[in-house]
Order: structure tokens, then C-alpha cells, then sequence
């Protein structure tokens, strides 16, 4: 695998269940990470952005050999769900 996608997203946010539907229509696979269960980790991520707001994602391309990491927080680097898929499809579109 040459990039992994991590999602942060938390239990009834309506927002987050329309992005992850969306990558599965688009066949996207994805690491669904809920930021109450992985709050450690999502800390970090919000400190790094200054952004909690969910759905956020991080894309880790090339894991096996010197990973370049991107984040990306709704309200900062994409406006909408259908904003922040585009992204993602654009980062993944050689690997569908």
C-alpha cells in the first residue's frame, strides 16, 4: 500500500457518517479513528491543526519508507464533506 488514510470522526456527527459513506462509494479505503477512543492521538492531531472540528483526516503517504504525513481540518483546509472527498481523491486517484 502506498498511502493509508486515517479518518477522525465521532459517534453521531452527521457530517462524518456522509464523508465515510462517500469514501465508500468512491471505494476509498480508510482507518475510521473515533476521537473519543483514540483521544491521544486526536490530541495531538488538533494541536498540530489548532482544529478540532470533525471529520478531519490525515493521509500518511509511503508508510514503509520515509512517510510524508498531511493533515487536513474541516473549516481550514476544506469547506465541506464533498471539498474534503475531493482531496482525498485527488491524493488517491492512482491507486483506485
Amino acid at each position: 500500500m502506498d498511502k493509508l488514510l486515517v479518518l477522525y470522526t465521532m459517534k453521531g456527527c452527521v457530517h462524518c457518517e456522509t464523508m465515510k459513506t462517500q469514501l465508500k462509494e468512491e471505494g476509498i479505503d480508510y482507518y475510521d479513528r473515533d476521537i473519543n477512543e483514540y483521544s491521544d492521538e486526536y490530541d495531538m492531531f488538533v494541536e498540530i491543526t489548532e482544529n478540532d472540528y470533525v471529520p478531519a483526516f490525515m493521509i500518511v503517504e509511503s508508510p514503509e519508507v520515509e512517510p510524508k504525513t498531511l493533515l487536513f481540518a474541516p473549516g481550514k483546509d476544506f469547506e465541506d464533506i464533498g471539498d474534503g472527498v475531493n482531496i482525498i481523491k485527488e491524493h488517491f486517484n492512482n491507486e483506485l
